[in-house]
């Protein structure tokens, strides 16, 4: 597979793929019902214009992905969560060098939405990273 680059609509096909192909996924999520956005905020350098940010939209269902979408306005989609964090924490959480629920529970990521939900399906949650984490992607 071609290394694909971080954010495009692209790569979030392949992610796509990769999700419903999973049958770990599959099994881990299948009581799952619930969207979300994952907002990438921007780490402006100077001179750059702050408060950029990367709207992607999943809509996960019984361990299938039936939506995956990189939006341009938050406006798109109400989804149940919203996990937002800085392009670097995301990054450390595809790259599995943080877990992503230590993410959230340090702060590292930012939840809007149900924690409880969310802490009951934590192998789901799991699963999902594995399978966007196989996708081969440059961050820039």
């Amino acid at each position: 597979m071609n290394t694909l680059i971080f954010g495009t609509q692209d790569w979030l096909d392949a992610v796509q793929v990769a999700i419903n192909t999973s049958l770990a996924y599959r099994e881990a999520a299948r009581n799952w019902e619930g969207d979300f956005w994952f907002i990438v905020e921007s780490e402006a350098q100077p001179g750059e214009q702050p408060n950029m940010r990367l709207w992607i939209y999943l809509d996960l269902w019984h361990g299938e992905c039936r939506v995956a979408r990189i939006a341009s306005d938050e406006r798109e989609y109400n989804p149940e969560f919203r996990i937002s964090g800085s392009r670097r924490n995301w990054q450390q959480v595809l790259q599995r060098e943080i877990d992503p629920i230590r993410a959230l529970m340090t702060n590292a990521l930012k939840l809007k939405g149900n924690l409880a939900k969310i802490m009951r399906n934590i192998r789901a949650a799991q699963a999902l990273v594995l399978c966007v984490a196989q996708v081969p992607c440059q961050f820039q």
